[in-house]
């Protein structure tokens, strides 16, 4: 048995080391092929167009001060760090090696054919136990910064990190033997790499993560077969097994029937044929174009665009072309996605712990798969290539992370029709087609897609959907009369042995707001309060009246949404005004969200204390970029959005930046078994006398000429 796991072993690790290595050449691979559409007579030759874009990375090279770090960059800043002898002689792991952005004004002040800012690499390496935070000068060679600060977390997990430690408990006797005592052939094993969070000294002064598993038998979804109570504390620099809790060996492994969600197995009986296939029309081709690979250009928009390990995805400098003016107006520096906290509701042994981050723990851009033309993103979709760094140096390519569409869905921009009686035969229309940013992670089983949404009319929507596989819970009932009337399940009996655990996500954006300049905004808020008219005044008793609150310091503008208490959140620059004398701004509009229950003294909730609120407004400060704190694995709730707000800087007319958290309550359902339906939820950033009018009234309308019809193949 020893021999088997051993060959089992190292079959996996030369599956990674293939994997790597196919990647970084950029080699064909089931995930990079050229997809073959079906034939349709039209006519245009657009029908007939195949998804084919074949990328030379190593061939790539900086055009824009934001662009990401090439391949050769990371090669030279790994020769760099091979360089200096504490590294290469006690040997290192490098956790994080993306480009050091130059300072704001620089990049503001940056035109087309100057000479680009000093290339700068921010690493973050381990060395004997040690974090080391480095600023690597490219073009020079040479290490600019280097601090070495005492963190009380540590830095993302590797993707090796995760990898090893799913493996490193088969070489353990006694974990071995409690999987074969649950009735589990070692070869069907699956196992997770499970973040700890911190709840105390015992966690200290050591890496360490827990481990869990499944069987993998009868079934690819193995994620509905735990093997509950199982559990291994595991050092992960040492990669030994430091406990093993094995509880719930009364427990039966859920069966594996009806867990398989691919379409290939489903017997032709089960196939449901609700839709024919469709597709929209663009016989002229996308009116999206992208410049030297990262610059977004459509309609009245323009931003740069690019990949990142952490955040996924990171907007910035976002502009709109003024209708009225022609001028290019500053709108946002750069969006992305901060951090997300996924605490589980559940304080038993083997789930207490499970308070994810996604993004400061494992990566929410290095978990980001590649995405499935025509099913992902339709059929003229753009796709970008992000290129991310081993734990070795070795830069490596993940191949169509993000895609880039415009959508229409028949939705309306604008319209009026008028009334009959008005003699007056007005019907104006306006179609609504929209540019879409997309990319889905997987982490683990479940599965993230984030959408930024570009408006013609200026606005901008921040999408979530949540999808793929619940983290489930072994149950020894099969149906609901076998629970006590005391007892609690912490969640759903979904399936025959399987619970779903009740949990939340928390999606918190960060939004550097520059209105119409890159500084000397404030942030505004617009209470509706309920005004009593005087006796006698009107047949009217009450109305709503707009009170508007600028917010001196970062406590005025820490929000709790409140139903009873409907505001408007307003950012402006009130320096700038509109041609009727308002301060021309954008308003964040909150969509359907959720607030944290938690105590607050509770310990994943004092690290994702930055959910206690929906929003929050902070000075802008390079330093203070990941809501978590800069180090999350492990951390303490010391370097958190929370702490740095409740310093009360001054935020009104400064150069400030907007927090903003989505969240989700989820109660599972049997709907989500054996995979979930995406649910999703967003919030919107909308221009707020920002334009002089409707900046979408001299758009035209669709003729039939227009849009050629696309016939069905015989």
């Amino acid at each position: 048995m020893e021999g088997r796991n051993f060959l089992r072993y190292i079959f996996f690790l030369i599956s990674i080391i293939l994997l790597l290595i196919f990647t970084f050449l950029n080699l064909p691979s089931p995930l990079s092929h050229t997809t073959e559409l079906l034939d349709c007579t039209t006519y245009s030759p657009w029908c007939t167009k195949p998804f084919s874009q074949h990328k030379n990375h190593y061939a790539n090279f900086p055009k824009y001060p934001l662009d990401p770090l090439t391949i050769k960059e990371i090669q030279k800043v790994k020769k760099i760090i091979n360089s200096i002898d504490e590294f290469s002689k006690k040997g290192y792991v490098l956790h994080s090696v993306v480009l050091e952005e130059p300072a704001k004004e620089v990049v503001v002040n940056w035109r087309k054919g100057r000479r680009l800012p000093p290339r700068k690499a921010a690493v973050v390496v381990r060395a004997v136990g040690v974090v080391h935070v480095l600023t690597v000068d490219i073009e020079t060679g040479r290490v600019t910064r280097r601090e070495t600060g005492d963190y009380s977390g540590y830095p993302i997990m590797t993707i090796e990190d995760m990898i090893t430690a799913t493996t490193a408990p088969l070489a353990n006797a006694d974990f071995n033997r409690s999987i074969l005592e649950r009735g589990v052939d070692l070869a069907d094993l699956a196992c997770l790499p499970i973040a700890t969070g911190w709840y105390g000294k015992a966690e200290e002064n050591r890496r360490v993560i827990k481990v869990q598993c499944y069987t993998m038998k009868d079934t690819i979804n193995f994620y509905m077969r735990p093997i509950e109570g199982l559990t291994v504390l595991l050092d992960l620099d040492t990669q030994q097994v430091i406990d093993i809790l094995d509880e719930g060996k009364n427990i039966p492994i859920p069966k594996a029937a009806n867990t398989d969600y691919r379409f290939s197995t489903k017997k032709h009986t089960q196939k449901i044929n609700l839709l024919k296939p469709i597709s929209i029309e663009q016989p002229n081709g996308p009116s999206f174009t992208i410049e030297n690979n990262h610059i977004v250009k459509w309609a009245n928009w323009e931003f740069h665009l690019k990949p990142d390990p952490r955040a996924g995805v990171i907007i910035s400098q976002v502009m709109i072309q003024d209708p009225d003016t022609g001028k290019i107006r500053n709108v946002m520096y750069k969006g992305f996605t901060s951090e997300l906290f996924v605490p589980y509701m559940d304080p038993s042994d083997a789930w207490y712990f499970k308070t994810y981050m996604d993004a400061g723990e494992y990566g929410f851009g290095l978990q980001a798969m590649p995405l499935d033309p025509l099913n992902d993103c339709p059929r003229n979709a753009y796709y970008m290539d992000g290129v991310f760094v081993a734990a070795d140096g070795t830069p490596y390519v993940r191949e169509n992370m993000i895609c880039v569409f415009e959508r229409y869905a028949g939705d309306i921009g604008w319209r009026h029709a008028e009334s009959p009686i008005t003699g007056l035969p007005i019907r104006e229309v306006r179609p609504k087609v929209t540019l879409v940013v997309r990319m889905a992670a997987s982490v683990a089983n479940y599965d993230y897609i984030v959408d930024w949404e570009f408006q013609t009319d200026g606005l901008i929507r921040a999408k979530v959907g949540l999808s793929g596989i619940l983290m489930v819970k072994g149950s020894p009932y099969v149906n609901m009369n076998q629970v006590n009337q005391n007892e609690y399940l912490y969640g759903t009996l979904l399936s025959e042995n399987i619970i779903g655990v009740i949990h939340d996500h928390y999606i918190t954006f960060h939004l550097d707001m520059d209105i119409d300049g890159p500084s000397n905004n404030s942030f505004v808020k617009v209470n509706l309060q309920k005004e009593m008219t005087s006796p006698g005044e009107s047949p009217r008793r009450s109305y709503l009246k707009a009170v508007r609150h600028v917010a001196k310091t970062e406590k005025d503008a820490q929000i709790k949404l409140k139903l009873y208490d409907p505001s408007e959140f307003h950012v402006i620059n009130p320096n700038k005004k509109s041609r009727v004398g308002n301060p021309v701004g954008y308003k964040v509009v909150p969509g359907g969200t959720a607030a944290s229950l938690l105590d607050h003294d509770d310990p994943p909730q004092k690290r994702g204390a930055f959910t206690n609120n929906q929003i929050w407004v902070t000075p802008y400060n390079e330093s203070e970029q990941w809501a978590a704190g800069l180090f999350v694995y492990q951390s303490q709730g010391d370097d958190t959005l929370a702490v740095w707000s409740d310093r009360d800087r001054p935020i009104e007319n400064k150069d400030i930046v907007v927090w903003y958290t989505l969240g989700f309550h989820h109660i599972p359902c049997q709907e989500d078994f054996p995979i979930m339906p995406t649910v999703s939820s967003s919030f919107e950033i909308k221009p707020v006398n920002f334009f002089e009018s409707n900046p979408i009234m001299r758009i035209q309308p669709n003729s039939p000429k227009d849009l050629p019809i696309c016939k069905a193949s015989a």
